[in-house]
């Protein structure tokens, strides 16, 4: 039992309880229990009123329009835009996760069902797939699901009128009233196959940030064996910049390479995904090394706790987020930049499609790099000194 007598024994326990404190918050904290919360969506209504046999006019797109809006169950926040094609647009720019396009004609088609030949209103869900996976599937089920409401009291509704002119319902009719509206789906911007249900960006970032530290770790530990002195240090630092550069261009080509080939994942361009990829990269490997020649193996810490606080988060639009984990870690964390610079590579039309994340990725390297060769002009300088 002397075991139980040693300071070790306890110590043990409480490191391995703090380890698996810090890696829970981590891995668990910032995303489990998340719900979404306005998730941009646009609302385009295009309905004409049409009048009624007996006076007045049915304007059911206005009528689809409060009920939507007015609706604060639905974790969706309504943007009213007045054409299908800035609806698009929007879908194009990364602003909407989805839309709802109300066609002129629904009223008209509506009215249709008590005729004998009725034509069902078609209402056209456009949902952008390549966004995100998880808040496009929430955008799809809520429309779906009020679609169907809307639906449903309509045929209500329009019974009872049908009812109160006639004894007797035609058969086409009674059909029509069944579905009298025709919801018609389309995917913009899909995310191909074998792409991981969309999260293949968040897969090849961390993949990309694994091999950029391994990268940097092993040019960090070549340096310090070779312990160049003086001038020389910053000649190896600046080696140690270039041939990690060149590595990481080798190593993010055969990424592409490995996911295309090896696990048919489908790219609609792949030079584009391998130049931003080796971008990615580099951005990271510039950081890393900075990192460790400033602060030496400590720094491994840091950027292993960087890793598993960012992981989680890749995959996740940040409307599902909390308000802490949105502010204190996704805002800022250089691995979302990454995703979000890939997913607009790979699912948006090529290198032309990257935004701002791609010039954040630009100014990390750049910095990044002025950094690393600035430890070795210190070292050079400290090395002089001692001398």
């Amino acid at each position: 039992m002397d075991i139980l007598k040693q300071k070790m024994t306890w110590l043990s326990v409480v490191v391995v309880v703090l380890v698996l404190t810090v890696f829970g918050a981590a891995m668990m904290g910032s995303v489990i229990g998340t719900k979404p919360k306005d998730v941009p969506v646009a609302l385009v209504v295009l309905d004409q009123p049409a009048e009624l046999p007996a006076g007045g006019a049915l304007a059911a797109g206005e009528m689809i329009k409060e009920k939507l809006t007015s609706n604060a169950a639905f974790p969706i926040a309504w943007e009213i835009v007045d054409s299908e094609e800035r609806a698009r647009e929007g879908l194009d720019g990364r602003e909407y996760y989805g839309a709802l396009v109300l066609p002129a004609d629904l009223s008209r088609g509506l009215l249709s069902l008590a005729s004998p030949e009725p034509k069902p209103a078609e209402i056209a869900i456009l949902v952008n797939e390549g966004m995100n996976m998880q808040a496009s599937t929430v955008v799809r089920q809520v429309l779906d699901q009020a679609m169907r409401r809307v639906g449903l009291e309509l045929s209500n509704q329009l019974l009872g009128q049908m009812g109160q002119q006639a004894q007797q319902i035609p058969v086409s009719a009674a059909q029509a009233l069944l579905t009298p509206i025709v919801v018609k789906e389309e995917v913009v911007h899909p995310s191909g196959a074998n792409n991981a249900n969309g999260n293949a960006p968040a897969l090849l970032t961390q993949i990309m940030w694994i091999g950029s530290l391994v990268t940097a770790m092993s040019l960090f530990m070549a340096g310090q064996k070779a312990g160049t002195a003086g001038r020389g240090r910053w000649a190896s630092v600046g080696l140690q910049a270039a041939i990690g550069l060149a590595v990481t261009g080798i190593a993010s080509g055969f990424v592409v390479w490995m996911a295309s080939s090896w696990y048919g994942m489908e790219l609609a361009s792949a030079g584009a995904t391998w130049m931003f990829l080796w971008l990615v990269a580099a951005a990271f490997f510039l950081l890393q090394s900075s990192l460790l020649n400033w602060v030496g193996l400590p720094a491994m810490a840091l950027l292993v706790l960087l890793m598993f606080f960012s992981m989680p988060l890749l995959g996740m639009a940040p409307e599902f987020l909390s308000a802490t984990t949105r502010d204190w870690i996704y805002s800022w964390t250089p691995l979302r930049f990454a995703s979000g610079g890939l997913r607009e590579t790979m699912y948006f039309g090529g290198w032309d499609a990257v935004g701002s994340n791609g010039t954040v990725l630009w100014s990390v390297a750049g910095g990044f790099l002025a950094l690393l060769l600035a430890s070795g002009i210190k070292k050079a300088k400290a090395a002089e000194e001692r001398q």
